[in-house]
């Protein structure tokens, strides 16, 4: 029997790439979103039989609970991401990400398989390498309010959570405000990119490996669950510096590293991913790849702040 797959914010970045894949192995899906971010990213999918969307918020606990009965595997997407969205509205961003995880929480029925979408934005600034016992340090809203929704999860006894490297890459609902996403996007449109604090390190994932990652975990829960893992690739610490000069070897573009200033977003550090590594799943696509994916398709992409959280 084919198992039910029930996504809050499956309308997003990830979800809209998450999908066509769950589709692809005869998964039923069903998507739960308030569109906040539009949906056309996830239109092609009405096509599909096994595809069901319900619009919906997570901060509405009766629509949301008794959307979610009879589903085998509940994937938690829904938030608000990013450190700029975050800051925009603090007490809502702590609602929709904290308390609205809860709602999801609250909701299963104890045999429902949770998996969370977490972030390494978690370990904010930290020496030495990340592993997932390392004492977390979140320094922005965004980091904060995703670290308290990550502790609800693990005190459910049926969750996975994944704290993701930061993604980049082509996906159905585009992200642009992302930092290989925005540089590549300047680089292609205005030949120029300025970069405060170039030494800081961060660490990347595809949009495709993100999708995956979950694939990964529906089929090996059993081995998995009860844990939180790093998703991403030792291959893909970089400094902002390294990103830079990759956009600017494909690109020509010129590059200004800014020592006057400070980024606000403090995020510095490197991880290991050798826990999810050992049971099986590693990252396919590489920061080069997904750069060149990129500037293939601006030429017909006109920014109106759409792509942007």
């Amino acid at each position: 029997m084919s198992k039910k797959i029930f996504i809050t914010g499956g309308a997003g970045y990830i979800g809209s790439t998450l999908i066509p894949q769950l589709l692809q192995r005869d998964y039923d899906v069903t998507v739960y979103d308030n569109l906040r971010s539009g949906g056309d990213g996830i239109i092609h999918n009405f096509l599909h039989p096994r595809f069901k969307f319900i619009k919906g918020d997570i901060l509405d606990k009766p629509l949301l609970w008794k959307s979610m009965k009879e589903h085998d595997v509940v994937i938690h997407l829904a938030a608000i991401v990013g450190y700029t969205a975050c800051r925009k509205d603090e007490d809502y961003s702590y609602k929709v990400n904290h308390w609205g995880t809860k709602n999801v929480i609250d909701g299963l029925d104890g045999k429902q398989l949770l998996l969370f979408g977490s972030t390494g934005s978690n370990y904010g600034t930290i020496e030495g390498i990340c592993t997932e016992e390392s004492e977390l340090n979140p320094l922005s809203i965004y980091a904060k309010s995703k670290t308290l929704a990550e502790q609800e999860v693990l005190k459910y006894d049926n969750s996975i959570a994944y704290r993701f490297a930061t993604a980049f890459g082509i996906s159905p609902r585009l992200r642009l405000d992302l930092l290989i996403n925005d540089l590549s996007y300047s680089a292609f449109t205005q030949k120029y990119i300025a970069v405060y604090e170039s030494h800081f390190m961060r660490t990347f994932i595809h949009i495709k490996d993100i999708a995956r990652s979950f694939r990964f975990a529906i089929e090996n829960s059993d081995k998995m669950k009860n844990e939180v893992y790093n998703v991403g690739s030792w291959d893909m610490n970089y400094s902002k510096r390294d990103v830079c000069e990759m956009i600017r070897q494909k690109t020509d573009c010129y590059v200004h590293y800014a020592d006057f200033d400070g980024d606000a977003d403090k995020r510095d550090y490197v991880v290991s991913y050798d826990k999810i590594s050992k049971l099986g799943f590693n990252c396919k696509y590489t920061v080069e790849e997904g750069i060149d994916d990129l500037l293939k398709i601006f030429p017909i992409v006109k920014i109106d702040n759409k792509y942007r959280n």
